[in-house]
């Protein structure tokens, strides 16, 4: 009876000192925040990030690049390995409370020499000058979580799979915004080709008439020269642009796990749709739709966990261990039925005592790991932020940008037209002509970039919002 008692009681203390932890998580800090964004667009307090980028990309030519280098691109393939791994080794963590169990079959035969206490030994009792052994048994061996060891480890197993899934995801983001943006360079690219064949058509006749000009002897040599200069500039454009569209169509076919080959796309960049309100939302719903900051957080969790591994490391661990099965000196009597039964029970604690202070410098530096997780994970909202902000900035200067942009063209075509009449009615010089025909063709390309850059930036605004995982 007493020793029924103080197995209970020994059960029981146990069972206390198991649900006690040695060290207690930190908790995710709660950023500083702005009530809004900077150069917000709109009052609007739905982000656009929440629109699935489906809907929010309508070009169906780019929903399919973006299909296709979601499905292709090599580093989304490893990241979704790298999930699929880690989510492996998450099911392979809820066997760590399982006692380990093992099957052992041995048979041996030993010889001891004739002149040793063993070999006399058994010469003598056993009445043979050789000794055999036939074992076949299960072992058990179970370690008590007492201070919360395995329970930390299957920690790092969950945040090690939230971390890549997070992971994957900002792949994901980054991805839609490197091709949409590869996309519309490559529209800016077709469209400053057209800019530049149309004007080498009016330079080609800018030439023409100079060389009229020059037969009627109202100008001179260099004039015709000068037109011809200006038109070989305009042709220059022609092999440099092509050269820039075939790099950009191969980058784009490369990200998307293809070989280098031609894309097919929009004429225009006026015929990109996209949605006419652009709401960044609140700054608080950063931390639930950027993956970048949920990576942050979950890295916080997994060194939560490794301090929890690392401070239960520093207390004693309790093992127990049992096996049984059937043992013999003779073959023929292995499994003779209660009487090569055996079973052996046994339990061991082990405290370290010094271990060149490695357990407790791990201890330390796993405390420093957790204090730089609060540190990135602060520095990734900030940047979030941060980029917001910039992008939101970009669209809004780009638009006044871009309406100035078009105010000056106008005017420089229409001094085109003025220059041409005047110089045909003897009143300006060749150099006018050239100049305004210059400026106009300098003008139409800038035009071109400055809406490549505004599509840019609402890209980036997409993407820096979190969008582009759903």
């Amino acid at each position: 009876m007493k020793k029924y008692f103080k197995i209970t009681v020994t059960a029981n203390i146990l069972l206390i000192i198991i649900g006690c932890t040695v060290s207690k998580d930190l908790k995710t800090p709660a950023p500083e925040l702005p009530s809004t964004f900077r150069n917000v667009l709109t009052e609007d307090t739905m982000s656009i990030a929440s629109v699935p980028w489906k809907e929010f990309y309508k070009d169906q030519i780019l929903q399919k690049l973006i299909d296709s280098t979601i499905i292709r691109n090599y580093d989304m393939q490893i990241a979704l390995k790298n999930v699929e791994e880690s989510q492996l080794r998450l099911k392979q963590s809820k066997w760590n409370n399982v006692p380990v169990v093992g099957l052992n079959i041995t048979s041996s035969i030993t010889n001891p020499s004739n002149s040793s206490l063993n070999g006399m030994s058994t010469s003598q009792f056993l009445g043979t000058n050789h000794l055999e052994d036939y074992t076949t048994g299960v072992s058990l061996s179970w370690e008590a979580d007492i201070w919360g060891k395995i329970r930390s480890k299957n920690k790092v197993a969950l945040a090690s799979y939230l971390l890549t899934n997070e992971a994957r995801k900002a792949i994901q983001t980054e991805l839609i915004a490197n091709v949409t943006q590869g996309y519309y360079n490559l529209i800016m690219l077709d469209e400053q080709l057209k800019i530049a064949q149309r004007n080498i058509l009016l330079n080609e006749s800018t030439v023409k008439m100079m060389n009229l000009q020059f037969e009627s002897g109202k100008v001179t040599s260099l004039a015709v020269e000068q037109a011809e200069a200006q038109l070989l500039a305009t042709q220059k454009l022609i092999p440099e642009l092509e050269q820039y569209i075939i790099e950009q169509e191969n980058a784009l076919r490369i990200l998307s796990g293809d070989l280098p080959a031609t894309i097919n796309r929009s004429n225009l960049s006026a015929q990109v749709i996209l949605p006419e309100t652009l709401s960044a939302g609140l700054p608080s719903t950063l931390l639930r739709l950027r993956p970048d900051i949920k990576s942050r957080e979950y890295e916080l969790l997994l060194s939560n966990a490794k301090v929890g591994i690392s401070k239960a490391e520093l207390y004693p661990s309790l093992r127990i261990t049992a096996s049984g099965g059937v043992n013999s000196l003779k073959v023929s009597e292995w499994f003779n039925i209660p009487a090569a039964l055996f079973g052996i029970v046994g339990a061991s604690v082990v405290q370290p005592l010094l271990q060149h202070k490695e357990l407790s410098t791990q201890y330390k530096v796993d405390l420093v790991e957790r204090e730089k997780s609060v540190l990135k994970f602060r520095q990734s909202v900030v940047n979030a932020v941060g980029e917001v902000s910039d992008a939101l900035v970009k669209i809004e200067k780009l638009k006044s940008q871009e309406i100035i942009a078009e105010k000056r063209l106008n005017k420089l075509q229409q001094a085109i037209t003025r220059a041409n009449d005047l110089f045909n009615n003897g009143m300006a010089t060749y150099l006018e002509v050239i100049i305004a025909q210059g400026n106009v063709l300098q003008s139409e390309l800038d035009l071109a970039l400055i809406r490549r850059s505004e599509l840019n930036a609402i890209s980036e605004l997409y993407r820096s919002l979190g969008g582009g995982v759903n």
